[in-house]
Protein backbone atom coordinates (compact mmCIF):
# COMPACT_ATOMS: atom_id res chain seq x y z
CA UNK A 1 0.00 0.00 0.00
CA UNK A 2 1.33 3.59 -0.82
CA UNK A 3 1.54 5.96 1.44
CA UNK A 4 -0.75 9.41 1.32
CA UNK A 5 0.39 12.46 1.66
CA UNK A 6 -1.29 15.79 2.16
CA UNK A 7 -0.86 18.65 0.14
CA UNK A 8 -2.01 22.51 -0.38
CA UNK A 9 -4.10 23.01 -3.39
CA UNK A 10 -0.96 24.76 -4.81
CA UNK A 11 1.43 21.81 -4.22
CA UNK A 12 -0.83 19.42 -5.92
CA UNK A 13 -1.31 21.74 -8.75
CA UNK A 14 2.74 21.98 -9.00
CA UNK A 15 3.33 18.74 -8.89
CA UNK A 16 0.95 17.74 -11.45
CA UNK A 17 2.64 20.38 -13.72
CA UNK A 18 6.06 19.02 -13.77
CA UNK A 19 4.21 14.91 -14.00
CA UNK A 20 2.53 16.85 -17.52
CA UNK A 21 5.76 18.53 -18.43
CA UNK A 22 7.57 14.74 -17.60
CA UNK A 23 4.80 13.22 -20.09
CA UNK A 24 4.23 15.89 -22.54
CA UNK A 25 7.47 17.38 -23.36
CA UNK A 26 10.13 15.32 -22.18
CA UNK A 27 9.05 11.76 -22.84
CA UNK A 28 8.32 12.67 -26.67
CA UNK A 29 12.25 13.85 -26.59
CA UNK A 30 13.60 10.74 -25.08
CA UNK A 31 12.15 9.07 -28.05
CA UNK A 32 13.41 11.51 -30.63
CA UNK A 33 16.61 10.60 -29.14
CA UNK A 34 16.53 7.12 -29.15
CA UNK A 35 15.59 6.84 -32.60
CA UNK A 36 18.32 9.38 -34.19
CA UNK A 37 20.88 7.13 -31.94
CA UNK A 38 19.22 4.25 -33.99
CA UNK A 39 19.40 5.86 -37.24
CA UNK A 40 23.03 6.04 -36.90
CA UNK A 41 24.28 2.81 -37.33
CA UNK A 42 25.29 -0.68 -35.78
CA UNK A 43 23.36 -0.80 -32.14
CA UNK A 44 26.26 -2.87 -30.38
CA UNK A 45 28.79 -0.15 -30.65
CA UNK A 46 26.56 3.01 -30.41
CA UNK A 47 27.32 4.61 -27.12
CA UNK A 48 24.83 7.32 -28.03
CA UNK A 49 21.86 4.68 -28.40
CA UNK A 50 22.82 3.21 -25.03
CA UNK A 51 23.20 6.65 -22.95
CA UNK A 52 19.43 7.73 -24.61
CA UNK A 53 18.21 4.29 -23.65
CA UNK A 54 19.29 4.68 -19.99
CA UNK A 55 18.07 8.39 -19.91
CA UNK A 56 14.39 7.18 -21.38
CA UNK A 57 14.42 4.79 -18.28
CA UNK A 58 15.40 6.99 -15.51
CA UNK A 59 12.81 9.64 -17.19
CA UNK A 60 10.28 6.55 -17.01
CA UNK A 61 10.91 5.64 -13.38
CA UNK A 62 10.69 9.76 -12.41
CA UNK A 63 7.04 9.46 -14.18
CA UNK A 64 6.04 6.31 -12.32
CA UNK A 65 6.81 7.62 -9.20
CA UNK A 66 5.08 10.89 -9.64
CA UNK A 67 2.01 9.28 -10.98
CA UNK A 68 1.82 7.52 -7.98
CA UNK A 69 2.01 10.32 -5.40
CA UNK A 70 -0.34 12.55 -7.51
CA UNK A 71 -2.48 8.81 -7.07
CA UNK A 72 -2.03 9.08 -3.22
CA UNK A 73 -2.12 12.67 -2.80
CA UNK A 74 -4.76 14.26 -0.69
CA UNK A 75 -5.75 17.97 -0.24
CA UNK A 76 -5.64 19.35 2.79
CA UNK A 77 -8.65 21.90 4.45
CA UNK A 78 -6.46 23.96 6.56
CA UNK A 79 -9.56 25.69 7.85
CA UNK A 80 -10.17 22.43 9.44
CA UNK A 81 -6.86 21.91 11.23
CA UNK A 82 -6.59 22.23 14.73
CA UNK A 83 -4.20 25.35 15.32
CA UNK A 84 -3.45 24.38 19.16
CA UNK A 85 -1.33 21.60 17.68
CA UNK A 86 1.61 20.93 15.24
CA UNK A 87 0.21 19.59 12.31
CA UNK A 88 1.18 19.57 8.77
CA UNK A 89 0.56 22.95 7.28
CA UNK A 90 0.96 24.35 10.83
CA UNK A 91 3.97 27.40 10.77
CA UNK A 92 5.92 27.04 14.26
CA UNK A 93 7.80 29.53 15.56
CA UNK A 94 10.65 27.27 17.79
CA UNK A 95 13.45 28.30 20.34
CA UNK A 96 16.45 26.34 20.64
CA UNK A 97 17.07 25.29 24.07
CA UNK A 98 20.61 25.43 24.31
CA UNK A 99 21.89 28.76 22.03
CA UNK A 100 18.76 30.51 22.15
CA UNK A 101 17.80 30.89 18.51
CA UNK A 102 14.52 31.45 17.10
CA UNK A 103 13.70 29.91 13.95
CA UNK A 104 10.19 29.74 12.27
CA UNK A 105 9.35 26.82 9.81
CA UNK A 106 5.87 25.42 7.98
CA UNK A 107 5.79 21.73 8.11
CA UNK A 108 4.67 20.24 4.86
CA UNK A 109 4.84 17.28 2.77
CA UNK A 110 8.19 15.75 1.46
CA UNK A 111 8.15 16.89 -2.32
CA UNK A 112 6.90 20.11 -0.75
CA UNK A 113 9.86 20.89 1.41
CA UNK A 114 12.00 23.61 0.68
CA UNK A 115 14.63 24.80 3.37
CA UNK A 116 15.37 28.39 1.90
CA UNK A 117 11.82 28.94 1.69
CA UNK A 118 11.42 27.74 5.48
CA UNK A 119 9.34 24.96 4.73
CA UNK A 120 10.78 21.73 6.04
CA UNK A 121 8.68 17.93 6.01
CA UNK A 122 6.88 16.17 8.47
CA UNK A 123 9.06 13.54 7.92
CA UNK A 124 12.11 15.05 8.40
CA UNK A 125 13.73 14.25 12.25
CA UNK A 126 12.30 18.08 13.29
CA UNK A 127 9.39 17.51 11.32
CA UNK A 128 8.47 14.27 13.29
CA UNK A 129 9.65 15.66 16.55
CA UNK A 130 7.66 18.82 16.67
CA UNK A 131 4.27 17.07 15.61
CA UNK A 132 1.66 17.39 18.32
CA UNK A 133 3.30 19.74 19.91
CA UNK A 134 1.43 22.87 21.67
CA UNK A 135 2.86 26.14 22.80
CA UNK A 136 5.11 26.27 25.61
CA UNK A 137 5.78 22.57 25.46
CA UNK A 138 9.61 21.35 24.86
CA UNK A 139 10.55 19.05 21.82
CA UNK A 140 13.55 16.43 22.19
CA UNK A 141 14.37 15.85 18.57
CA UNK A 142 17.08 13.44 17.79
CA UNK A 143 19.04 14.50 14.73
CA UNK A 144 22.15 12.29 13.39
CA UNK A 145 24.52 14.96 15.62
CA UNK A 146 22.45 13.99 18.72
CA UNK A 147 19.71 15.17 20.55
CA UNK A 148 18.09 18.67 20.04
CA UNK A 149 16.00 20.46 22.63
CA UNK A 150 13.59 23.00 20.86
CA UNK A 151 10.88 25.36 23.06
CA UNK A 152 7.37 25.93 20.82
CA UNK A 153 6.73 29.75 20.86
CA UNK A 154 3.96 29.84 18.54
CA UNK A 155 1.64 27.62 16.07
CA UNK A 156 -0.32 29.56 13.40
CA UNK A 157 -1.88 28.60 10.11
CA UNK A 158 -0.89 31.05 6.90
Amino acid sequence: MSKVSYYTLEGLKKLKEELNQLKDVERPGASNAIAEARDKGDLSENAEYDAAKEAQGMLEMRISKLEQVVANARVIDESQLDVSKVLIHSTVKIKNQVNGMEMTYKLVAQTEADLKTGKISIDSPIGKGLLGSEVGDLADIVVPNGTLKFEVLEISRD
